[in-house]
């Protein structure tokens, strides 16, 4: 145990003084919360490393298995897909079974997917190799919405009010950390066909060991005594109940149809970036360093800018500021990925891609949070982290000349139209004002002699 969420940075206090507000309440943060964050952050790591496997090397995987290239998109497109049914499933397992066994399960699911699209390289007599690499990424697939949900829920209810978007942060990045894995290793390991059962084996590691980790090490859902009020609160609504108030909550829905198409843009961006830019003569490896250079610098941009946000706490502005300039850099690709030997620009252009979109990510999944409070924590992610079916139209607009034009349009309704309180800091701080009075309006002992 760390100790208390609040009252523990003031100065020393004497033995009369009032106690501090977090032990009044009785606030608390427990170390093992970052043993959670550590666990989901792995699983989240190994699920989008399986996800875009075979999309940097997607020429070798068609011609090893004999498949076209339509049935190789599909092995990326599938998470997608599965995402639509899915993600309102995965919002009542977290907010029903809780996060530790929503965890637990999605660690089997994803390890055992990981064995089962491995199977047609290290069996003999399999005749039909794309039903087991389709079946094994279905079952990834399903892990999906639920840990890319699940950084928000934990941040909410395991970390303090300074704390939270630093931890959203560092879950929520590491989904693009297993997509920076899969673009620098693909490549790298598979540079022949008689090398692709050794890449298959490779992504089984993580996987298992985030299987591993999460049944031994994870013991609850939530603390036995909440970080802050906002933990206190949150999931307070019951399942249909809490839906029924973010249809109705206008910024939320606002932020959900921008964010989510832009989340869906990217996806198909990541997924295909191999194939759009190789038919412009450029190379697999360097398809995977401008895949590569757009994860760096997003997750460089959502570290110094979750940093900031936690302290200022100007989600809005980082969100409309991050999207408008995100809309500018997608002209810039569309336009610059239709002409060859650009390898300089096009490498700047992915990187600054990321800086500008990957990193606005978390700030957006916070956002959603205190828009929407006090549903629950689970449930306002759906729009922002998802958007499943742009998504999987993502895709398709990026072999049209005219894709940037989604992104575009999206930034300008998100920054003429959504305007929102932060609901949970303001119920947070009414609660501390609240309980300031009692202390200040409580009888003091008399002076000792």
């Amino acid at each position: 145990m760390d100790g208390g969420a609040g009252g523990g940075r003031g100065a020393r206090r004497g033995p009369d003084a009032p106690p501090a507000l977090g032990a009044v309440l009785g606030y608390r943060v427990y170390a093992r919360r970052w043993v959670f964050l550590l666990v989901l952050s792995l699983l989240n790591c190994s699920n989008a490393a399986l996800w875009l496997s075979f999309a940097p090397v997607a020429d070798i995987i068609a011609h090893h298995f004999v498949l076209s290239t339509e049935q190789i998109n599909w092995l990326s497109l599938i998470y997608l897909v599965v995402s639509i049914p899915s993600g309102v499933v995965a919002i009542w397992v977290l907010d029903s079974v809780g996060l530790r066994w929503a965890t637990i399960t999605c660690a089997w699911l994803n390890f055992a997917g990981s064995i089962f699209r491995a199977l047609p390289s290290l069996a003999i007599g399999i005749e039909d190799p794309f039903a087991f690499l389709m079946g094994g990424q279905s079952l990834c697939a399903l892990v999906q919405t639920v840990v890319i949900f699940s950084p928000a829920k934990l941040a909410a209810l395991w970390f303090p009010e300074h704390q939270r978007v630093t931890a959203n942060m560092i879950g929520t990045m590491s989904n693009s950390l297993g997509i920076l894995m899969a673009n620098l290793l693909s490549p790298t390991l598979v540079k022949k066909e008689k090398d692709i059962p050794w890449m298959l084996g490779i992504y089984i590691i993580p996987a298992g060991l985030a299987c591993l980790l999460a049944t031994a090490c994870l013991w609850d859902s939530v603390p036995p005594s909440p970080p802050s009020a906002g933990a206190a609160r949150c999931s307070s609504e019951r399942f249909l109940e809490g839906l029924k108030l973010l249809l109705h909550n206008r910024a939320y829905v606002t932020l959900a149809v921008c964010f989510g198409g832009g989340i869906g843009i990217f996806s198909g961006f990541l997924a295909l970036l191999e194939q759009v830019l190789c038919v412009k003569g450029y190379s697999n490896e360097f398809a995977g360093l401008c895949g590569a250079l757009f994860i760096i610098f997003g997750v460089l941009g959502a570290l110094v800018l979750s940093l900031y946000v936690d302290q200022t706490k100007q989600f809005t502005e980082a969100v409309k500021i991050g999207y408008c300039l995100t809309s500018v850099v997608c002209v810039a690709f569309a336009l610059v990925s239709q002409l060859q030997g650009q390898t300089l620009a096009l490498a700047t252009i992915c990187s600054l891609l990321g800086l500008f979109g990957l990193s606005v990510v978390p700030i957006a999944m916070e956002l959603a949070v205190e828009c929407s409070f006090p549903a629950g924590c689970g449930r306002a992610r759906r729009g922002p982290a998802d958007g499943p079916e742009r998504a999987a139209s993502g895709a398709v607009h990026l072999h049209l000349p005219g894709w940037p034009g989604p992104p575009g349009l999206e930034g300008c309704c998100l920054t003429l139209f959504f305007h929102t309180r932060y609901r949970r800091l303001e119920a947070e701080a009414h609660v501390s004002r609240s309980i300031q009075d009692d202390v200040d309006h409580a009888p003091q002992p008399a002076a000792t002699p």
